[in-house]
C-alpha cells in the first residue's frame, strides 16, 4: 500500500481482481485491526464480484425488531446479519421491504 496523495491510497491487490481500480479514497478503507478475534480474512473466491464491480449480499437472519416512532408514523424495523458480515455489523432494514423481498425469514 502506498500513500499517492493526502486523502488516496494505491493497495496491491491480488491478480484475481485486477479488473478493479487500485487507488481508494480514505473513506472507503476500513481501520486494520491488530485483535485476532475482530479480524477477519476473507478469500477472494468467495466474493462474487460481477462485471460492473458489485457484489450481493443476501440476508442471513433476522436478529432484532424495533419500531421507529416519527410524529405521525411508526415504522417497523429488523435488524439484519448479512452473509459474510458478523452480527456486530447488521444494519437495521425496513421490516415491510425484507418481507416483501425475502419471506423465508419471518417464517
Amino acid at each position: 500500500m502506498e500513500c499517492s496523495r493526502a486523502i488516496s491510497y494505491r493497495l496491491d491487490l491480488p491478480a484475481s481482481i485486477s479488473s478493479i481500480h487500485d487507488v481508494f479514497h480514505v473513506s472507503m478503507l476500513k481501520k486494520y485491526l491488530r485483535d485476532e478475534d475482530q479480524q477477519r480474512v476473507l478469500d477472494a473466491s468467495e466474493v462474487e464480484i460481477y462485471y460492473d464491480l458489485t457484489n450481493i449480499e443476501t440476508p442471513v437472519r433476522i436478529l432484532a425488531r424495533e419500531d421507529k416512532r416519527l410524529r405521525n408514523k411508526v415504522i417497523p424495523l429488523v435488524k439484519v446479519q448479512w452473509n459474510r458480515k458478523r452480527a456486530k455489523e447488521a444494519s437495521w432494514e425496513r421490516e415491510e421491504d425484507m418481507r416483501q423481498d425475502y419471506p423465508h425469514l419471518f417464517e
